[in-house]
Order: C-alpha cells, then structure tokens, then sequence
C-alpha cells in the first residue's frame, strides 16, 4: 500500500474483504450444501433468497445505526461476530432443521448484509482526508468488492471439492469472525459522524424530539438517495443494471461455461477497480459510470452476438465477458465516488446502505427473472441483460446528473459539504 494511502485504510482493507469474501461465498457454499444433504438444489435457492430478500429492508437500520454508533469499531466488530455466527448456524441447520428454522437464520444474516456491503464502505469518509487519497481509497474499496467476488465462490467451490461443503461453510464463518477480531483496530478513540449533540443538547430529557430524531435518521438515507439528483441518478441507472446482472450468472451456466465465464466477468472486475485505483483517470465520476455502462452493455451484445454461432464454447466467450467485468469494475468505483461526494454530512453510511441495498435487491429480482425465463434461448437472455446496461447509461444520461461532481483525481468539484446550497 503507497504512501498516498490514509494509514486508516490499513485495518480497513482486511476486515472489507474477509467479511465481503465470507458474504460472497454464501452463494455456492449454501446451494452446494443443501444439493449435498438433500439431493436437490432447491432449499438452497430459498434459502440464499432468505439471505438476499432482508438487504432492501434493512439497509436504512442498518445506515442509520452506522451513521450514529458512538463506537464504530464495537458496532461492526458486533456485526461482522453476528455475520460468522449466522453463517455457522446455517451449516448447521442446512438439510438437517425444518426448513422454517433454517430460513429464520438466514434472514437473520441477510439483515446484516447491508452492514458488510454499503455501511462498510461509508467509513471511508472517516478514514480518509478528501482529495486524491480518498479518492484512491474508494478504488482499492471496490477492489476488495470484487476480489472477495473472485475469492469467495472459488474458496467455497475448492474447500467443496477437496473436504465438504459443511466444512466449506464453517470456514467462511470463519473469515466473518476474523473479520469481527480486526474491526476492534477500526476508528480507535473515534465517533461516527452525525452524533454530535443537537441544539437543545445537555438541557434535560427531550424525548419527543429524542424519538422524532431517531425517526428522521432511520429515513434520512433514502430521502437523500431521493432528493439528491446526483445519488438519485446512479442509483437508479445501476439498480437498472443489476436488475440484468442478477440474471448473468443463470445465463452463462445455460451457456454451458458459467464457472469459466462469471470467472471471467469477476476477475476483468478486479481489473478495472484496480487500474482506476492505479491511473486516476480525469474523469468526473458520473460520466465515467455512463462510459462503463455503455462498455458493459457493448461487451455483453458482443457475447451475445458470439454465442448464436453454433457450439461456440466457453472459451470464444470468455474475452468479451472479462471485458464487461472490467466495465462492471469501474462502475462501481464511479459509484462509490458519486455517493462520497453527494452524501450530506452525517448521511454516508445511510447512503451507502441504502445504495447498496437496492442493488441487491435489483439483482435478487434479475436472478428470479432468469429463473423464470431459463427455457428462452440463451443468447437472447444474453442480450436482454446487455440492452438492461444500455439502457441504464441512457436513465443516467436523461436524470442529467454527467459532469456535476469531482473527478476521480480529487480535483475541485461539487461535493457532500455542499448539497442542496
């Protein structure tokens, strides 16, 4: 790690990606564990529903008791604890409790999913100055999204094949608990913003405007994700375009590569966050997540286009797949930027629950939508998903939120401090 970077992100970076790595390998190790006990892998799909459905819920609790946590290192050290401990029990629940009692668990995780995902990432703010070390701070973050997303599956279908995947499970409850143990390195010493004393403060018991506070800051993440143009736009246009990812992982396995492709798509991700971490290219961030979705978009036609040649194979698909990962890479830094500069102060973890919560979500719906249309040719799903990317470049581009930010070089712009003058 240079000397460009905050000494912050050191902790940082290890407590992302482990608790990120435990999260991501949820998606194979739990369908995996449940094929293994029961012979199908429909508890599996229901039950990582149970895990995925909470997000949209609980990203603005979750934002809010970020935003206000007097001790970040205690709340997310609790957190990322409680991560490893519904992980662990669904290893154990998983084909061998009622069904009931297994989804009870993984609803209870998936409300922490906001917490590892969005609000995570909002402590960045705090870790860093603002500038081009913030700046390059947002990059490595969304490196650690999709390394974890390289590393999480692979670790889970590797530790499948060569133990079991009980053992595969515990194991990622496991990083979610080493996770919790460096938390405690996180902000020493620190509050959270947004929980400095309002006016009226030290004057007696006020709890009616106690409990109109805790009302406002339960809601505040969305209302800003609302009214701000900016977040408002990028919100949008990638909610639009998971809502077609959700479903690429269906669709290449209908392709018959969908190990090799979504390899692909993963690590062209890691790719592209690491290459903005390392260029800093003088682009304002809204207009960089327009150019990244129309290359997503282009990529994912192209693959289409391919894969309407009788048999093409895995292996012709593979390139053009890697390239919309390395799009889907950059967009996502591009977010993550937009968020931290339009989030007011005192919102950024709201924001970024919330933010990441609706992804979620979008993408949840995609895969059941892929589900539901898995006997449609697999190109033409293909394509859908591609004209879901283009067509979320265009809502960004008509929200009209290009150019009204900083650049990812941390160069003067319209930043948080100043929405809404």
């Amino acid at each position: 790690m240079g000397p460009r970077t905050a000494a912050g992100m050191r902790p940082y970076l290890p407590v992302a990606f482990l608790a990120r790595l435990a999260d991501e390998g949820m998606a194979v190790a739990v369908v995996t564990l449940a094929l293994h006990r029961t012979g199908s892998a429909a508890l599996g799909a229901y039950v990582l529903m149970a895990w995925m459905a909470p997000h949209v819920l609980a990203a603005p609790l979750a934002g809010s008791i970020a935003a206000r946590a007097s001790s970040p290192r205690l709340l997310y050290g609790a957190g990322l604890g409680c991560l490893g401990a519904a992980i662990a029990a669904s290893a154990a629940t998983v084909g061998t409790a009622p069904a009931p009692v297994t989804f009870a668990i993984a609803l209870a995780g998936g409300c922490l999913g906001p917490l590892v995902t969005g609000a995570l990432s909002g402590l960045i703010g705090l870790l860093t100055p603002p500038g081009p070390v913030r700046d390059r701070a947002y990059a490595l973050d969304a490196a650690v999204y999709n390394a974890a997303s390289v590393a999480g599956p692979g670790a889970a279908a590797l530790l499948t094949g060569l133990y079991s995947p009980a053992l595969a499970v515990l194991l990622l409850a496991a990083a979610a608990l080493a996770a919790a143990a460096l938390a405690t390195a996180l902000l020493p010493g620190t509050r959270s913003r947004g929980t400095h004393p309002g006016p009226g403060a030290g004057a007696g018991p006020q709890p009616h405007r106690a409990a109109s506070t805790r009302r406002a800051a339960l809601v505040a993440g969305p209302v800003v994700v609302w009214r701000v143009r900016e977040l408002r736009a990028i919100t949008g246009a990638t909610c639009l375009a998971f809502l077609g990812i959700g479903g690429l992982t269906t669709t290449a396995v209908l392709l018959g590569g969908g190990g090799a492709l979504m390899t692909g798509f993963a690590v062209g991700a890691l790719a592209g966050s690491l290459a903005v971490a390392r260029y800093r290219p003088g682009v304002p961030a809204p207009r960089l997540a327009e150019a990244a979705l129309l290359g997503l978009g282009l990529a994912l036609a192209a693959a289409a286009a391919v894969a309407l040649v009788p048999s093409p194979g895995p292996w012709l698909l593979l390139p053009f797949f890697t390239v919309a990962g390395l799009c889907d890479g950059v967009v996502l830094t591009a977010t993550l930027r937009v968020r931290s500069d339009h989030a007011p102060p005192g919102t950024r973890p709201q924001v970024f629950a919330v933010g990441a919560g609706l992804k979620i979500s979008a993408a949840a719906c995609g895969a059941g939508l892929a589900g539901l249309f898995a006997a449609r040719p697999a190109p033409l799903l293909l394509l859908a998903i591609a004209a879901l990317q283009l067509m979320s470049a265009l809502l960004h581009v008509l929200l009209g939120a290009s150019g009204r930010t900083g650049t990812l070089l941390g160069r003067p712009g319209r930043t948080g401090t100043d929405v809404g003058r």
